[in-house]
């Protein structure tokens, strides 16, 4: 794995947490809204959206670099609608992250041919 590709998966990584907060702050702000007088939806709604669009464009790219199979990516978006779907991505890219860099040591250390 090159740099460019380590590095697209880890700003996927890096935002698919904060993602997944935002997304259940916005759930239950908007409960909020509708049993209290606290309506905090407006910020909430923008902040999500902001980091949706973040891990949508870093999702792309991490698809682009890391050559993905459509089955791979198709999880990694839709891990990315659900209210805790970015902390499983997280776990995932983290996982697959370290695979990546043992693979690498045994390449450059003759263990495997790959």
């Amino acid at each position: 794995m090159d740099l460019k590709t380590a590095t697209a998966l880890r700003r996927l990584r890096l935002v698919s947490g904060p993602e997944a907060i935002s997304f259940l702050l916005l759930l239950v702000c908007s409960v909020l809204k509708r049993t209290t007088d606290f309506n905090a939806v407006p910020v909430m709604g923008a902040i999500h959206g902001i980091l949706f669009v973040l891990y949508v464009l870093f999702w792309a790219d991490a698809w682009n670099r890391a050559k993905w199979p459509l089955g791979t990516a198709a999880l990694y978006f839709v891990l990315s609608v659900l209210p805790t779907g970015g902390f499983f991505a997280e776990r995932r890219l983290k996982r697959e992250a370290e695979n990546a860099v043992i693979a690498s040591r045994a390449r450059q250390e003759g263990i495997v041919n790959a």
